[in-house]
C-alpha cells in the first residue's frame, strides 16, 4: 500500500490529493506535510518506546499527514476523536499505552490527558518544512497498522488491533474486485477518522493518485454529502445506508450522472430505499459490503441488480455476497457446527484481514474466536456476532444481529422483521424495534418510526395481520429525529435510555 502511495506521490505530484473545506492540496503539498509529520517523529522517536503513535483527528490536511506519516516511519496510529468525552480518550490512551500525540489544533483536554501518562504532545501545523521523504520503512508485516476502538459491553473501549498484513490483505481485495479507477476519479470521505470505513475512503484513492473530498467541518453531514455528490461530480462513495433515508426527500430532483460506484457498508441496507435510489445515480454500480471492523473494513461484497432485487434480499434487507480475496465465512449453530445452505445461524470470518484478536483482552480473545478446519486447513475464525444464512446461489444474507433476536414467550423473535413490515406500511426508512423487559420482567417490543404521521391503530392491525401476537409491538413512538452515533448509524442505545 505504502509503495503505491509513494509512486502516486511522485508520479501525480501536481494532482490533486485532498479537497478540505473548500481547499484543493496536491500530492506534492501532501508528501511534504507527510515528510514534515515523518521527520518530528524520528526526532521524537527515542522518547517513545511504544510502536503506537495517537492521532487527534481534524478535519485537515495534517490529520491526514500525520497518519501517513506514522505509517511511513514505521509506527501504528491510534485515532483519537477530540469530540469523544475525556473519559473514553482517557482509556484510550491508558490502554494503546501511546507516549507520543500529534494534534494539529490545540486540543483542550490535552493538559488533562497529560495527568494520566507522560505525554509528548507535537502540533503537526507548526512543524517547518523537511527534505522530502516517502521513501518504504523496513517494518514486518505483523506490526500494527493502526488500533481501532469500538464500544464495549463492559462500558470500556475495547481494542481492535489491524496488522499490516491485514490492510495490505484489504487493498489488495479491493483492487481485485475490478473497480475502474485511476488518477482523474474523485472519492466521497464522509467518516469520522475514527471509524474504519474512512481507511477505504482515503487510502485506496491514495494509492491511485484520485483526489478524496471530505465533509466541511462544522456542517450538517447529509446535506454537505449532498452538495459534493453533486457540485463536485463524485465519482466513488462508500456512505452507511441511513444517509439514504435524509436524502429521500431529495430524490426527485437528485440526478449524478458522473457516480460510478456507489457503495453501502456499516448496517443493514434495505431494498425498498435502493430501488428509490437507482434513478439518482443512473450509471453507478450500486454495491453492498459487509465486514466488521475485525476483518478489516469490509470484506463481502454483493452488486445490486433490480431485476433481481426482491429475490435477493431477506426481510427487506439487500444480500451481502460472497468473501472477498483471501476471505473465508461460514454460517455455524451455537455449537461451532458448521450449517448447510439455507439454515440461519452466526457468520463467522477467516482469512488475511482477520485482526490477530483484540487488545490486551485474552477473555474477550477466547470468546470470539475459534479454530475451525476449513477446507482442509485449520484457521481462527470470529464470531460476528450477526445472524445470516446462506441462499441458493452461495451469497450470503444478512438477518440481523444476533443480540437483535430476542426470545418472547418462548419464541425466538428477530427484531428486524418487525422493522421489515413496518417499513413496508410507512413507506419509512428510519425505523427501530427495541427490545426491553417490563416492571414484571417479561421481554416487550418498543417500536420507534421518525416523522411518522399515519394511524397508529390502523398500523398495528396491519402489523397483526402480518405477525403473531407475541410480535406485535407494546407501544409504537413517534420520534421527530433518530439519534444517530458518530457514525451515522441509528443509536439504539440512545433509544433505550430515552424510554
Amino acid at each position: 500500500m505504502l509503495k503505491k502511495i509513494q509512486n502516486a506521490c511522485h508520479k501525480y505530484k501536481d494532482n490533486n490529493a485532498f479537497f478540505i473545506n473548500g481547499t484543493y492540496y496536491t500530492y506534492l503539498t501532501f508528501a511534504q506535510h507527510i515528510s514534515n509529520v515523518r521527520h518530528i517523529i524520528e526526532q521524537n522517536h527515542q522518547a517513545d518506546s511504544s510502536k503506537l503513535i495517537g492521532v487527534i483527528t481534524y478535519n485537515d490536511i495534517h490529520t491526514y499527514a500525520s497518519i501517513l506519516g506514522v505509517l511511513f516511519s514505521g509506527y501504528g496510529f491510534v485515532p483519537i476523536n477530540p469530540e469523544n468525552p475525556i473519559d473514553r480518550n482517557e482509556s484510550i490512551i491508558t490502554q494503546s499505552g501511546i507516549g507520543i500525540i500529534l494534534t494539529s489544533t490545540n486540543y483542550p483536554d490535552l493538559n488533562k490527558l497529560n495527568n494520566i501518562a507522560p505525554l509528548k504532545i507535537i502540533n503537526t501545523a507548526q512543524i517547518e518544512d523537511s527534505k522530502i521523504d516517502v521513501n518504504i520503512p523496513d517494518i514486518g508485516e505483523d506490526e500494527i497498522a493502526y488500533l481501532l476502538f469500538t464500544s464495549g459491553s463492559t462500558g470500556i473501549p475495547k481494542g481492535v488491533p489491524i496488522s499490516r498484513r491485514n490492510l495490505h490483505s484489504f487493498i489488495d481485495a479491493f483492487f481485485a474486485l475490478g473497480y475502474k479507477v485511476d488518477e482523474t476519479d474523485k472519492f466521497l470521505q464522509m467518516f469520522d477518522l475514527t471509524f474504519d470505513l474512512s481507511l477505504m475512503s482515503y487510502l485506496t484513492p491514495l494509492c491511485i493518485g484520485a483526489c478524496v473530498y471530505t465533509i466541511p467541518s462544522g456542517e450538517i453531514k447529509y446535506t454537505s454529502i449532498y452538495s459534493l455528490l453533486e457540485d463536485q461530480n463524485i465519482t466513488v462513495a462508500l456512505m452507511v445506508p441511513s444517509i439514504l433515508s435524509y436524502l429521500r426527500p431529495y430524490f426527485e430532483d437528485i440526478r449524478l450522472p458522473n457516480l460510478k460506484y456507489s457503495l453501502f457498508c456499516g448496517e443493514a441496507l434495505f431494498n425498498d430505499i435502493t430501488s428509490e435510489w437507482f434513478p439518482c445515480v443512473p450509471n453507478a454500480l450500486i454495491q453492498n459490503v459487509y465486514g466488521p471492523t475485525e476483518a478489516t473494513i469490509f470484506c463481502l461484497t454483493y452488486d445490486w441488480n433490480k431485476d433481481i432485487a426482491t429475490e435477493k434480499s431477506f426481510n427487506g434487507i439487500v444480500c451481502i455476497g460472497k468473501p472477498m480475496n483471501n476471505m473465508y465465512s461460514i454460517i455455524v449453530d451455537e455449537h461451532l457446527k458448521e450449517l448447510s445452505a439455507g439454515e440461519k445461524g452466526e457468520m463467522c470470518l477467516s482469512g488475511g484481514q482477520l485482526t490477530p484478536g483484540y487488545w490486551s483482552n485474552p477473555e474477550k480473545n477466547k470468546k470470539t474466536f475459534f479454530k475451525y478446519n476449513f477446507n482442509g486447513v485449520e484457521r481462527t475464525f470470529y464470531k460476528t456476532g450477526d445472524l445470516c444464512f446462506i441462499d441458493q446461489d452461495g451469497d450470503f444474507m444478512f438477518c440481523g444481529r444476533i443480540d437483535h433476536q430476542v426470545k418472547i414467550q418462548g419464541f425466538r423473535v428477530e427484531l428486524s422483521e418487525i422493522e421489515h413490515h413496518v417499513r413496508v406500511f410507512t413507506e419509512l426508512s428510519q425505523v427501530a424495534a427495541i427490545a426491553t423487559t417490563d416492571v414484571i420482567g417479561n421481554t416487550q417490543i418498543i417500536l420507534f418510526i421518525e416523522k411518522f404521521t399515519g394511524n397508529i391503530d390502523k398500523l398495528s392491525n396491519y402489523l397483526k395481520e402480518k405477525l403473531p401476537s407475541y410480535m406485535i409491538p407494546a407501544e409504537i413512538k413517534h420520534i421527530a429525529v433518530m439519534p444517530l452515533n458518530a457514525n451515522g448509524k441509528i443509536d439504539r442505545n440512545a433509544l433505550k435510555k430515552s424510554l
